[in-house]
């Protein structure tokens, strides 16, 4: 934080900078960071430091899914908002920028989705710019939100929830049942099982066709996940790397970053966004 940078080591500001704001249930008989041991039972608190490790699976990242939630009920907001308001005359900015990013996606969607499905649309809207949204996080100065939540007595803030693998992830998760949900509600549960075992090199090498169609079936979500965090992390590591500079370096290095990052937090949105079409359309199209 802007406050303790001075203080902190630049080892330690990095650390408390990439470190999420996790809720969860510390197991009975751990050691504390304060030198204290977890009673019988075991405690729900806020972890401190490395203490998320010993939460386990149940342990929830509240900055990644607070910053989420607010970025997609502002999403929500915005667009309902200009389509209430709406007219057919001369629109105005925000009409406007919205209906370009909808004609945007729906060329996108039009150009490589050859399908009936009215849901790939909207779908594809809310994954661009939710992702868009999420990602544009990362221009915000790297200690002005963690000192405001500092103030409020929150050790930890992470602003930028694709930074944390486990959105990423959970996105793609989230895309990877629709692949498998509309393979068999097209082909049926048979037509995908033969899908997977008899292509592409017929019914005799089926074991080594199985392997390999799975492994390309696997690399989706993976692709999808470890693409978006994998960019945007190392982005928010640069922007924390300038922040531990001179003050004059910082604006000498920050604003040219920033300006490159704004292609990076876009073109990352559209490549998630395409990819989901993609994807979606070849759980639709025979092998």
């Amino acid at each position: 934080m802007a406050s303790e940078s001075g203080t902190l080591t630049s080892s330690e500001y990095i650390s408390h900078h990439l470190t999420n704001l996790t809720f969860g249930k510390l197991p009975e008989g751990t050691t504390r960071y304060d030198g204290s041991v977890v009673g019988e039972g075991g405690t729900w608190t806020f972890a401190h430091g490395g203490e998320a490790a010993d939460m386990g699976f149940w342990a929830i990242n509240v900055d990644t899914m607070g910053w989420s939630i607010v970025l997609g009920v502002f999403f929500l907001w915005l667009f309902r908002k200009v389509a209430k308001t709406a007219t057919s005359g001369v629109p105005g900015s925000t009409q406007n920028f919205v209906e370009t990013i909808i004609e945007f996606v729906d060329d996108n969607v039009k150009g490589i989705f050859h399908h009936k499905n009215p849901m790939i649309a909207p779908l594809s809207l809310t994954i661009f710019v939710w992702i868009f949204l999420m990602n544009t996080m990362d221009l915000v100065p790297v200690d002005w939100l963690p000192y405001i939540a500092s103030q409020m007595g929150i050790g930890y803030m992470k602003v930028v929830p694709t930074t944390d693998v486990n959105a990423t992830a959970g996105m793609a998760l989230s895309v990877f049942a629709l692949i498998i949900f509309y393979s068999i509600k097209q082909k049926g549960l048979g037509g995908f099982l033969a899908e997977l075992s008899f292509q592409p090199l017929g019914k005799a090498m089926l074991p080594f066709n199985l392997f390999l169609e799975l492994v390309g079936l696997l690399a989706k979500p993976i692709s999808l996940a470890l693409r978006l965090f994998g960019n945007m992390y190392a982005g928010e590591m640069i922007f924390i790397l300038i922040a531990l500079l001179p003050f004059w370096a910082q604006w000498v290095l920050s604003v040219p970053w920033a300006i490159f990052h704004i292609l990076v937090i876009t073109l990352q949105a559209f490549i998630f966004m395409v990819l989901t079409i993609v994807y979606l359309a070849m759980a639709y199209d025979d092998h």
